[in-house]
Formats: C-alpha cells, structure tokens, sequence
C-alpha cells in the first residue's frame, strides 16, 4: 500500500545551502583561496571558520556514500588495505571512494575530494575517527591533530571540562600556523553565536514533532540536519532553519501529517541505515507509524554554546554531547524524549560496524522498556553496510511491532470500559 505524503517546499533551499557549500569548498582547494580543514562532525569546527578555513566533514561524505547505496563498491577497496569488515563502515566506505578515485561530490562540480591542509579530531564519538583521519594523514604528509575526549561520561565534572579546554587551546597556536593567521577573538565568538543560533533553531523545528500529528519523521531529519553538520558556526543554516521552521509551524497549524493517518508514534534511537531511510519510512508510514524523534538528529543541539567563553563552551558540548555518556545519563535522556515526544515504543538500531553509537548491546532496551512500560524492538543493520540489513526481516520486525502495540491498546481499553 503506498502513502502520499506532502513533500517539503523547504527542500529547495535545502539543495541550494548543501549545494552553495560544497561549491565553496570544492573552489577552496580548487583555486587554493582558503586553507581546507578535515573535522569530525562534532569536531571543533567554530575554531576551524573562525581561522579562515573551508570545512570539510567525512562523515557527511560517507553518509552520502550510503545514502546513495554505492557504499558497498568501496568496502571492499579498504578490507584490502587491512581494514577490517567490523570497524566503522563510514571510514572504510570513505577511504575505499578514495582510492578509487570516486565522489558523491562530482555532482557539484568537485573533481575529487578536497585535500586537507590540516585534519582536526575529536574522539568524543570514537577512537575510528583519528584512525579515519591518520590515514589521510599519511597519505598527503599533512599534520592531524585533535581532542583525545572523555568517554562514558556519568554526571560531567569541571576536570572533564577543563581537559578538554586545556587540549582545544593547545590546538590554537598549530592551526594557526597552518591558516597563516592568528585567531581573532571576535571572529571565535561570531562562529559561536552562528552556531549556537543554528542549534536553537534546528531544535525548534524537531520540536514540532511533539504535535499530534507530527509535521516531520526522524527520515525526514536525516536529510534536513545537513546545515546542522556542515555549516556550524556559519551564518548560512540559521538561515536555512528559519525556512524550515516557518514551514513547520504551518504544517502544524493545518495539522498537516507527515505520516498521513498517524496512528502510533515511535523513537529511533542509534545511527540511520542510509541506504534504507525511504524504505524504512515507507515502511512505517504503511502501519500509520511515525517516526518523531531521535537520539541522532538531536546531537547536534549545543545549547551550552556562549560566545562570552568560546573555547570553554565548545568543550563542555563535547563532553555532554549523547555518544560521550555512560548508559545512566543515556538513559534519562532517552526517558525525556519518551515523555516529551508521547511516543508507544522505541526502536533501537544495532549497527553492526558502529558499537559506539550503539546501545543495545548492555541491556539498556530491556531497562528501559521495564521502567517505562513500553515496548522496545531492536533491528539489526548498519550506517552503510548493506550486507548487515534484510529488507524482509525488518518489515516482519516492524509488522510485529506494531501489532503488539496494538493490541497492547486493545486490551487496555477492554479492562478501562470492564
């Protein structure tokens, strides 16, 4: 059964910021008219605008090698090279397109990759990222340097904050050499307001899936977050989220579904499976499910950000940041979004190659379901291995799910009217 849906009109100006971007980029080591930074995507990057340079964001890369389901090519490029099949399939799917010599990115005029004058780490989200970064690292003879972070993170302390702080400041003088130029306080803090603005707009546009009906799924934030990922701390996506936020609330005014007929609501919790997202949301939408939230396109909310104490505030969003946490700050997170979403079930994605971002492996679905009184279902797959996900048992998953949500109704209905 197939379910029309209204498309967004925003997506236009979502193609033109994304596209504008990758553009400038692409001319940045093209015409060699700014310096080109590589950073992780909750790397320091209002450092890295602040001292001049373009941006580039690998895990966007591989996520659009994923989406575009070409991502499987490459996989085994970099198996090749000695990496294994169960570390992070983003830095092998990546790594591989390069050896290759191919990019999602020739759709914007980008011959190749834009080679990194200077690669910036944080491992607040995992150890793949520096040893993704190192690659490159040694195979263009440029310097990589970065933020060794605090992992499983219970409730955050000033000494966390303060490691993190000390180790940003540490990178200032290096980047600077790099950019040719010193980091002025000014620009630093604008990059900070730019950012802290884009966050506080990308978080009241999902906020509007609190509404009955929700004007937009967690598959629909998977593609409208790319402002969020590769234009923090440039004015470019308050601009863009503006759009989309007006959008929103019109859609919420007319009571306009994203999934038309919205029956049950549900929470994602762990990273996309790219390859699937339409599939997915096909799926969902044919049991009038809707997808609200997620713990994924929530992470880049950095509602801590001050521009009065730039490098401080960047650091303790790293150190709060979701991936960072043990599983006790993780769950009363998730049991927030739960209560503030009003949602009937979680799902939880275990992806094969990403145990970071991962939490089904320690017992936290059936902790939850318990104290919540919620049903849970745990899908297998991965971000962009495609090898790790079948069609048909996530639709027998999801089928069953919803079912049991169901009737779960059902019978609380039969004992309310008893």
């Amino acid at each position: 059964m197939s379910v029309a849906r209204e498309e967004f009109a925003s997506t236009a100006a979502l193609r033109e910021t994304m596209g504008a971007y990758y553009r400038a980029l692409g001319d940045a080591a093209e015409r060699k008219s700014a310096p080109v930074a590589w950073c992780t995507s909750v790397g320091p990057a209002e450092l890295l605008r602040a001292l001049g340079f373009a941006v580039h964001f690998p895990e966007n890369h591989a996520a659009m090698l994923g989406a575009a389901r070409t991502a499987n090519r490459y996989l085994p490029v970099a198996h090749a090279q000695g990496y294994s099949q169960d570390i992070c399939s983003y830095l092998t799917s990546d790594v591989g397109a390069y050896l290759a010599g191919e990019t999602p990115l020739s759709a914007f005029g980008l011959r190749e990759l834009p080679r990194a004058d200077v690669l910036v780490f944080n491992t607040n989200q995992c150890r793949d990222v520096r040893d993704w970064f190192e690659w490159y690292g040694r195979q263009w003879n440029v310097p990589v340097v970065g933020v060794n972070s605090p992992r499983s993170v219970g409730d955050v302390t000033e000494a966390e904050v303060d490691d993190v702080t000390v180790q940003l400041e540490a990178l200032v003088p290096v980047l600077e050499a790099v950019a040719g130029a010193r980091l002025d306080a000014a620009r630093l803090a604008a990059a900070i307001g730019a950012a802290r603005d884009a966050s506080s707009l990308w978080e009241q546009c999902l906020l509007t899936a609190t509404q009955r009906p929700s004007p937009l799924t967690f598959f629909d934030g998977t593609i409208h977050m790319g402002p969020a990922v590769v234009l923090r701390g440039a004015t470019e996506a308050a601009r863009y989220y503006r759009t989309l936020l007006s959008e929103l609330q019109a859609r919420v005014a007319a009571k306009s579904a994203a999934v038309p007929g919205e029956a049950l609501r549900l929470y994602w919790d762990g990273m996309p499976v790219w390859g699937r997202l339409r599939a997915l949301s096909t799926t969902f939408a044919e049991f009038r499910t809707a997808v609200v939230a997620s713990t994924y396109c929530n992470s880049w909310i950095f509602s801590t950000l001050d521009p009065a104490d730039p490098l401080r505030s960047m650091a303790r969003s790293s150190v709060e940041l979701f991936i960072a946490r043990s599983d006790g700050p993780k769950e009363r997170y998730i049991e927030r979004m739960v209560e503030l979403y009003d949602v009937d079930g979680i799902v939880f994605h275990d992806c094969r190659t990403c145990p970071n971002n991962t939490n089904t492996r320690y017992g936290m679905p059936r902790r939850l379901s318990e104290r919540l009184g919620i049903p849970t279902l745990m899908l297998d797959g991965d971000v962009n291995d495609l090898r790790c996900f079948s069609d048909e048992q996530a639709r027998t998953n999801i089928e069953g799910f919803v079912e049991q949500i169901a009737d779960a109704r059902t019978a609380t209905a039969r004992a309310a009217r008893a």
